[in-house]
């Protein structure tokens, strides 16, 4: 996925002025298990994400980075057009990844929240790993 700054505004792009820090990255690992590609981000964090095309659906893997050591304890959602579609149940350091679903119909923008469990968990790195939109 591009970023706003240097796609062409024809596909999905991060808007980088409305999200919070975002580390593209490969061979990242949730819950023991690798995963080709995905972005981490931190505990408390918000990434803003421009479809610019009809899409249908938006889907990843979501967990506590390996990183951790165990630690971190957050709930993921995915927000489209301002309303939230789905929601995480707590997801800790070491858990499995949580496979995300959502329906993006008739839908223009995304937004891919993390909220920390408490204030310790904040920085904690955690990850949108195999991230796809499916458009048209």
């Amino acid at each position: 996925m591009s970023y706003d700054i240097s796609g062409d505004g024809t596909k999905p792009e991060m808007r980088i002025g409305s999200s919070s820090w975002v580390w593209k990255r490969s061979g990242l690992s949730v819950g023991d298990q690798r995963y080709a590609h995905g972005v981490t981000v931190h505990g408390r964090s918000s990434v803003a994400i421009d479809l610019n095309r009809s899409c249908s659906s938006y889907d990843a893997l979501v967990g506590v980075d390996d990183m951790t050591l165990r630690l971190g304890k957050v709930y993921f959602s995915v927000y489209a057009d301002g309303a939230r579609l789905w929601r995480s149940p707590l997801v800790e350091g070491g858990d499995p990844a949580v496979p995300v679903h959502v329906n993006l119909t008739g839908r223009s923008t995304v937004r891919l929240v993390v909220e920390p469990r408490s204030a310790l968990d904040n920085l904690m790195p955690v990850d949108w790993a195999e991230s796809t939109f499916t458009c048209g």
